[in-house]
């Protein structure tokens, strides 16, 4: 029989909070799927949907007193793949492509409002991580956070390779 994890009212209102900005990511990353241009793009939207979908179960779990399920989610064999860089692209890609790629003003909305969304929400987890005192609670919640800045990570390397964000 599983442990039942006991909740302190500072846990449950993190929680909470956690929990809305998690379905947040999700609806966005639902929704950004199907505005984005690029397949890939696509791809990517659609992968770290499911991740959010499971960081938003391992909350809710949390918050009904069970241990979350830290099991990543099963992926299609299809899942994301980092993009090349620019000079990998541009030398199998004939020019007019790739200029294609990146004039693509809605996709870098997009992954630019996404970018900052990731940001604001590891930034979050920072204080439920310092604040936890149940190690299980403290534990998940790190896990999310690195999942949520290996997103940011994902999106600025597209960003990045598709030259939607240059490093300064």
């Amino acid at each position: 029989m599983q442990e039942q994890i006991q909740l302190s009212q500072k846990e449950r209102m993190l929680l909470s909070d956690d929990k809305k900005q998690e379905d947040l990511c999700v609806a966005k990353y639902k929704n950004y799927s199907g505005q984005a241009e690029d397949p890939l793009l696509k791809k990517l939207f659609t992968t770290i949907s499911s991740e959010e979908q499971h960081h938003y179960d391992m909350i809710d779990q949390m918050l009904q007193g069970k241990q979350p399920d830290m099991a990543e989610p099963k992926q299609s064999e299809q899942s994301y793949q980092a993009p090349p860089s620019k000079q990998q692209e541009a030398s199998k890609t004939p020019q007019s492509n790739f200029q294609g790629a990146m004039g693509n003003t809605g996709d870098k909305m997009l992954c630019n409002d996404l970018l900052a969304t990731e940001k604001f929400v590891s930034g979050t987890y920072d204080t439920g991580i310092f604040e936890a005192a149940n190690p299980t609670v403290r534990q998940t919640l790190q896990h999310i956070q690195r999942d949520e800045q290996r997103h940011g990570e994902e999106l600025f390397n597209y960003m990045h390779s598709h030259g939607m964000y240059e490093v300064q």
